[in-house]
């Protein structure tokens, strides 16, 4: 059997005029026509390839690498809109369609959109959509708290940025807790903060927790020693300039300094923190 709209592990059959006929262990064939075909494929050899519809609806093989696959979200530009909906760059020769019906708002040539690729039961066709809720599931997680995930930010709102998670799940970033600049259809890491009632996730950038904190008091000793031994940074700096100087929020900052001066290895002043250096 075939699958549209992702990658297939075919067997190469038979050269034609027009391209290479490949099969699926059932038997069942597509064409990689030839301006995809190479001097190393050979009878019998086994490739990988995208399968997805040409403007016949036929399957069609290809060796190009799309933007996006069937099941997945990606951040896809508008190439056309005609009567019947919307066309987008997903990287292959015939462009992606965005019907008016799977459109949260209209779209315009040129417009990048976050979108999900699907297939069309009716229709048996390829169609976006921009409508991202609909195709996220949190009722069964596939992950946990601390856990190191794949975001794609596809829309903010008054208290932050919602985000795609592992191409699964939908989570949050608080927008008090963003440090820099942040836009709809970023690729970004980052961490699975705590799961809340009813399986909401709340997302950080960084790390939480201790395991933070020790390796961030190292950076900081680092940092103060290319400074000479100072760092205009204090508890009362705005999370805004330390994310600035160090790309770490102020919550890590304060507890990496505490454990620092702790330690003796520096001094916290109303104007910076020193190093500490030893007669």
């Amino acid at each position: 059997m075939l699958f549209i709209g992702k990658y297939n592990h075919l067997t190469i059959e038979r050269l034609t005029s027009v391209g290479m006929f490949l099969s699926d262990i059932e038997g069942e064939e597509v064409l990689l026509p030839n301006q995809y075909l190479t001097d190393e494929m050979q009878i019998g050899d086994n490739i990988k390839v995208f399968v997805y519809l040409d403007s016949e609806d036929r399957p069609v093989a290809t060796t190009e690498t799309p933007k996006i696959i069937r099941n997945e979200f990606a951040f896809l530009e508008v190439t056309d809109v005609t009567e019947h909906g919307a066309f987008m760059d997903w990287g292959l020769i015939k462009d992606l369609f965005v019907p008016f019906r799977e459109q949260s708002t209209p779209m315009q040539v040129g417009e990048w959109h976050v979108v999900f690729l699907y297939l069309d039961q009716k229709s048996s066709r390829l169609i976006a959509s921009t409508k991202i809720d609909r195709f996220l599931e949190n009722e069964r997680l596939t992950v946990a708290e601390g856990d190191q995930v794949d975001l794609l930010i596809f829309s903010k709102s008054d208290l932050g940025y919602n985000a795609i998670v592992n191409q699964y799940h939908k989570g949050l970033i608080y927008a008090n807790e963003v440090f820099r600049e942040i836009k709809i259809g970023d690729s970004l890491k980052g961490y699975v903060k705590k799961i809340r009632e009813e399986n909401k996730l709340d997302l950080s950038l960084q790390k939480t927790g201790y395991e933070v904190v020790e390796p961030t008091a190292q950076f900081i000793l680092d940092e103060l020693k290319k400074a000479d031994g100072f760092l205009n940074l204090s508890d009362s700096s705005s999370p805004e300039d330390i994310y600035k100087k160090l790309q770490i929020s102020k919550k890590v900052f304060k507890k990496a300094i505490g454990g620092l001066y702790k330690q003796g290895l520096i001094k916290i002043g109303d104007d910076g923190i020193r190093l500490v250096v030893e007669d």
